[in-house]
């Protein structure tokens, strides 16, 4: 994999995995794995391994603000990333970051569920994270159950994706990445997986066949840092996309197998490969 020559700075606004799957642990790996330099606004602390999360502690807020613009200040940063916000404040906090750094693009994951089925987003902050996050985000990366609730259309199958992904260009995302991987369509039961990235000017389609694993955890972190990391090189943004899509993609096809559910992917391949 042919790395740019520019390290790319990446401040990550999220909330940290103490299994090391996703979150903040995996977008570091991520960054760090594909050339880039990472930092981070940490915005929770969770209890979680592959089987689950069990416990959530906010950060906060103003320590959240602190992070993110210690590291702006001074390091200063290429592209930012979000994940988890957990709540309508944090989500305003972390709007409040993005406008005072409104030159760097902003790829935003609206995280709202984990793998294991826990609530990482309150039911009352979805309606900020749609009007504060959407319109800022240069790249929003919804998975389909997340797009369906941003709005309120049913997701699923592959058209069902394309009418959500430019709705959510409607309400002011600059590109979406609409995630296939829950779509399960056609005579194969949904033995292919398509993502598709929408902007104004047309869409991309990213096709390949759907890997039988059980090793899918922070997949979706893990695909937005890589995005992110990206933008941050200076590739395009189809560029970054296609490759933090072959990244994922071999990164799950290498997963060890860590843990009884749920279980984390190779995000260091890169290096050993």
């Amino acid at each position: 994999m042919t790395q740019p020559p520019h390290l790319g700075r990446v401040l990550v606004l999220a909330g940290s995995d103490s299994g090391g799957g996703a979150g903040i642990q995996a977008d570091i790996k991520t960054i760090t794995a594909l050339g880039g330099y990472a930092a981070t606004a940490i915005t929770a602390v969770t209890v979680q391994n592959t089987l689950g999360v069990t416990g959530v502690h906010p950060i906060p807020r103003d320590i959240v603000e602190a992070q993110a613009r210690a590291v702006l200040d001074d390091i200063g940063a290429d592209a930012l990333k979000t994940g988890m916000l957990g709540d309508a404040a944090m989500v305003e906090v972390v709007a409040r970051v993005l406008d005072s750094a409104k030159a760097i693009p902003a790829v935003v994951d609206p995280v709202m569920v984990a793998k294991g089925g826990a609530s990482l987003l309150a039911e009352q902050a979805i309606g900020a994270l749609r009007t504060l996050m959407i319109p800022r985000a240069a790249l929003l990366t919804p998975n389909a159950p997340e797009a369906a609730v941003l709005t309120g259309l049913s997701v699923e199958t592959t058209d069902d994706l394309r009418r959500a992904g430019e709705a959510l260009l409607e309400l002011g995302a600059q590109a979406v990445l609409m995630k296939g991987g829950h779509i399960l369509e056609g005579s194969g039961a949904g033995d292919r997986v398509i993502d598709l990235l929408i902007t104004r000017h047309g869409e991309t389609a990213f096709e390949g066949e759907r890997i039988d694993t059980r090793h899918t955890h922070g997949t979706g972190c893990t695909l937005a840092s890589a995005c992110a990391t990206g933008l941050a090189q200076g590739l395009s943004l189809t560029e970054s996309v296609a490759r933090a899509w072959n990244y994922v993609h071999e990164a799950m096809l290498r997963a060890p197998g860590f843990g009884a559910g749920h279980g984390p992917l190779d995000h260091g391949w890169v290096v050993r490969k």
